[in-house]
């Protein structure tokens, strides 16, 4: 049976001022690529927009339109910074409102732990009209899907927890194969040329090299398709190629 399944894929906007002053290493971007690659979804872009309403409006517009899944990270605490709901309702041009269900969640979160749901946290039941709740299982207040743009925490650890909530969501799309091969010391520059010429022959497949720590440190080289046995065919051509200029390839990942 012929697989009818397309290519899914997915964009990230973390937002932040603290990512850009450098404050704050981002690590949602580098867990989101592994973690959707797994479900054959493949991140295509990546941006980082500060805490200004017009340029997440800006970005989330773009992206949304030309993505199947985009996701947010940052800036839906309870803090007067925490502007990304605002700019997501701004984006798709409805109202901000207090939503009950997250409101109930919030309450319940606080009260186990006989804390008060003060203004502040209160407004971490506010969503763009018409969303729907991602479940936090960490800390409580919820992340948001309006359409195909998921909303979620800054926190490296509720960004994953609310990532397992949307999981089921997500459609998945047809998985890519990958084959590597390294060779120590050989240059990245010096099978440049013969990588071209392979890329060239081999339709249906992305070559990429990475040189190890420099260029004269030598070089791994992934080859993907969406058929293993093209992935194949191009790694081996690369192998032929390392082995003709002296050098021993040692295979690598292969997924």
């Amino acid at each position: 049976m012929t697989d009818q399944r397309s290519r899914k894929t997915a964009a990230v906007l973390a937002i932040g001022d603290e990512l850009l002053s450098g404050r704050t290493r981002d690590a949602n971007i580098h867990f989101l690529a592994g973690w959707l690659t797994e479900r054959a979804i493949a991140l295509v872009e990546a941006r980082i927009a500060p805490d200004e309403q017009a340029l997440i409006v800006e970005n989330l517009n773009v992206l949304r339109a030309r993505y199947d899944y985009v996701f947010t990270s940052g800036g839906i605490g309870p803090t007067h910074d925490d502007i990304t709901v605002d700019a997501i309702a701004a984006a798709f041009a409805v109202p901000v409102v207090e939503h009950p269900k997250a409101m109930a969640m919030i309450e319940a979160w606080y009260g186990a732990r006989d804390e008060a749901v003060t203004p502040a946290r209160r407004r971490m039941a506010r969503t763009p009209e018409g969303a729907v709740l991602i479940e936090n299982p960490v800390s409580g207040a919820p992340g948001v899907r309006i359409a195909n743009v998921f909303v979620m925490a800054g926190v490296p650890r509720i960004f994953r927890g609310m990532l397992n909530a949307v999981d089921a969501a997500l459609e998945r799309g047809v998985q890519m194969h990958s084959c590597a091969v390294t060779a120590a010391g050989l240059p990245e520059s010096q099978i440049a040329d013969e990588l071209r010429e392979i890329q060239a022959k081999q339709k249906g497949v992305a070559l990429g090299s990475y040189p190890i720590d420099g260029d004269i440190k030598g070089v791994t080289v992934i080859a993907r398709a969406e058929d293993e046995a093209l992935a194949t065919k191009a790694i081996d051509a690369v192998r032929s190629a390392m082995r003709k200029m002296g050098f021993d390839p040692i295979d690598a990942d292969r997924k």
